[in-house]
C-alpha cells in the first residue's frame, strides 16, 4: 500500500474531458462568428449593389471636388428627389448621350444668373460656394438671367472655366436645362482615391431643404463588420483548440508528476 500513489482529477475544466470540452465550446463560437460575419457581409456588399453605381469621371470639370480619373458611388434615385447642390450623374442626348457629372444649382422655377460680386445668383441670393477651386471665380463668363423651366434643372461643373455645362448650351431650346428624368443617380462619395463623402452644399439651405446623405456609411459598416467577425472567428477556432490542447498536456503532465 505504501509504494501505490492515487490521482484524482477534479471534475471541472481541467483533464482531457475538459480540455475537449472547451475546444468545442470555442469552435461552435468560432463557426457563429463566422456565420454571422457572412451575413452581414454579403448582405453589405449585395445592400450597396442595389443602391450604388459605380462611375469614374474622366474629366477635370467637377474638380476639386471629383479628380479626372476618380471613382465615385452614385446612389440610384428618381429625378424628382434632386435637390439643390446636389451632385447628379445624367445622361442627355444633346449633351453627347453620354453619363456626365454636374451639380444641380438651379430647378424648376428658380431664376439663375451669375456674376454679380462673383458669386453666383439664385432666386436674388448669393451662393456661397466653398466646393470650387480656391481663388476661382463662380463663372468665368457672365450668365444671362434664365428662367428654369419646371421639371427641369440648371447645372454647372465645380471647375467653371473648363465645363461643358449648363452655360455651354444656353442658345438650346431649353437654355442649357435638362430634364429630371435625365438623372441617374446622385454621387455621395470619391472612392478612389478615397476622399469619403462629398460636403454638404450649405450655400443653398436658404433656398430650400438639403438632400440628405444616402447609407452608404452603414452600407461600409456592415462590410467592415462582417469582415472582422470572419476573419476573428477563423482565428478564434484553431486557438481555442490550440489552448485546450496545451492545457490538456499541462494537466497530463501534473497528473504524472503525482
Amino acid at each position: 500500500m505504501s509504494g501505490q500513489s492515487t490521482t484524482r482529477t477534479v471534475p471541472g475544466s481541467s483533464g482531457p474531458g475538459g480540455a475537449r470540452a472547451g475546444g468545442r465550446t470555442g469552435q461552435r463560437l468560432s463557426g457563429l462568428a463566422v456565420a454571422l460575419g457572412m451575413v452581414l457581409f454579403l448582405g453589405g456588399f449585395a445592400w450597396g449593389a442595389v443602391l450604388y453605381l459605380p462611375y469614374t469621371v474622366p474629366t477635370t470639370s467637377m474638380a476639386p471636388t471629383i479628380g479626372a480619373g476618380d471613382r465615385v458611388l452614385a446612389q440610384r434615385i428618381d429625378g424628382d428627389e434632386v435637390r439643390r447642390g446636389d451632385v447628379v450623374v445624367f445622361k442627355d442626348a444633346t449633351w453627347s448621350n453620354v453619363p456626365m457629372v454636374k451639380r444641380v444649382v438651379a430647378v424648376g422655377g428658380d431664376t439663375v444668373s451669375c456674376c454679380q460680386d462673383g458669386k453666383l445668383e439664385v432666386n436674388g441670393k448669393e451662393i456661397d460656394e466653398p466646393y470650387l477651386p480656391e481663388g476661382s471665380a463662380a463663372e468665368f463668363g457672365n450668365i444671362p438671367e434664365v428662367v428654369v423651366p419646371k421639371g427641369r434643372l440648371f447645372l454647372l461643373g465645380d471647375e467653371r472655366s473648363g465645363s461643358l455645362d449648363s452655360t455651354a448650351h444656353l442658345s438650346d431650346a431649353a437654355s442649357g436645362t435638362v430634364s429630371r428624368g435625365a438623372v441617374q443617380a446622385r454621387v455621395d462619395a470619391v472612392v478612389w482615391p478615397m476622399n469619403g463623402m462629398l460636403e454638404e452644399p450649405a450655400g443653398f439651405e436658404e433656398l430650400g431643404a438639403l438632400s440628405s446623405p444616402g447609407p452608404l456609411r452603414t452600407v461600409a459598416g456592415l462590410v467592415v463588420a462582417g469582415a472582422v467577425l470572419i476573419l476573428g472567428g477563423a482565428a478564434y477556432g484553431p486557438l481555442a483548440k490550440r489552448a485546450g490542447a496545451s492545457r490538456s498536456r499541462a494537466n497530463a503532465g501534473t497528473a504524472g508528476a503525482r
